[in-house]
């Protein structure tokens, strides 16, 4: 089938275990992988954070990111996702890397963090640019219970945007822009 292999995207894990593994990902309209160039700042930006952390995806899409984490000595990465076939994706991963640290949530992004929340080291925010949710999704992060003290927040927008509002006791680290990928790293102070 020709055809659907077409439609299929891929990603490369850019460091760690897995360095250099490749995975499709299905083409679904909105999901794009976070950019090998801004995966690399980013992972550079949490180089001392990621080993051992406690992570958290959000709208997981393609499992770039949460993949890269675990690639990189994350131990546990929880990948949130509302599109069965992207989970499915994902899960068919983590199977073929024989990951037990990687779960996937197939959930409404905002009904999930409404939920029993467990605090987490590293939050990985990068929504369908259209959908214009980010400081809903911080507000939620923040006042749920989703972070623990000092936890770092990543948040990728439209680049044509500036960096979202955040809750008044995060502090905006980082901040860049790539091509159509607008990208900013947050710490939560308690």
């Amino acid at each position: 089938m020709a055809g659907s292999s077409q439609r299929q995207g891929q990603l490369r894990i850019i460091g760690g275990a897995w360095r250099g593994r490749k995975f499709g990902f299905p083409a679904i309209e909105g999901l794009r992988p976070t950019p090998d160039r801004v995966r690399e700042t980013l992972f550079n930006w949490l180089q001392q954070q990621i080993p051992g952390a406690h992570c958290l995806d959000l709208f997981a899409g393609s499992g770039a990111i949460g993949l890269e984490a675990l690639s990189r000595g994350a131990a546990e990465v929880v990948m949130v996702d509302q599109a069965g076939v992207a989970a499915e994706q994902i899960r068919q991963h983590l199977q073929t890397l024989n990951c037990q640290a990687g779960r996937v949530q197939q959930s409404n992004v905002f009904n999930y963090l409404k939920g029993p929340a467990t605090p987490f080291d590293v939050v990985f925010l990068d929504p369908p640019y259209r959908l214009g949710c980010l400081v809903e999704c911080c507000q939620l992060l923040e006042q749920n219970g989703w972070l623990k003290d000092k936890a770092f927040i990543y948040l990728e927008d439209s680049s044509k945007n500036p960096p979202p509002e955040l809750p008044a006791n995060w502090q905006l680290l980082r901040s860049k822009k790539a091509g159509e990928s607008g990208y900013h790293l947050a710490q939560r102070n308690d």
